[in-house]
């Protein structure tokens, strides 16, 4: 399946994050890894699966991703709800990623996201 989307996004601890730094790829999160892929959202995804799967957490990141960078291993499939999310059957290389930011709280406990790129 072709790429939807330009920029694609993962939400993953900043300590995960520093040790992808580390380690040179992001092989991906404790439900990635369950799961046999990496998920991410597009930026109209990025919002609700903050509140869906990381509700109050703190100490998150929100990594870009160059969806072109990622080849045949990024796949595009339906959710349960029917929405197309895409999912990283491998490892994340660090060059696909353009910028990885720190997700803060908002005073109601919601993530409070950048301004995201389709």
């Amino acid at each position: 399946m072709t790429t939807i989307c330009k920029t694609i996004y993962k939400i993953c601890a900043a300590a995960q994050w520093r040790q992808a730094e580390r380690d040179g790829e992001f092989r991906g999160s404790a439900a990635d890894l369950a799961d046999g892929y990496i998920h991410f959202s597009t930026a109209t995804q990025a919002a609700g699966t903050a509140a869906r799967h990381f509700a109050g957490m703190p100490g998150l990141v929100l990594v870009a991703v160059e969806a072109d960078k990622l080849d045949a291993a990024l796949k595009w499939e339906r959710s349960r709800s029917g929405d197309l999310f895409p999912h990283l059957y491998g490892a994340l290389p660090l060059a696909a990623v353009r910028w990885a930011k720190p997700m803060g709280l908002d005073e109601d406990g919601r993530h409070v996201l950048p301004e995201l790129e389709a």
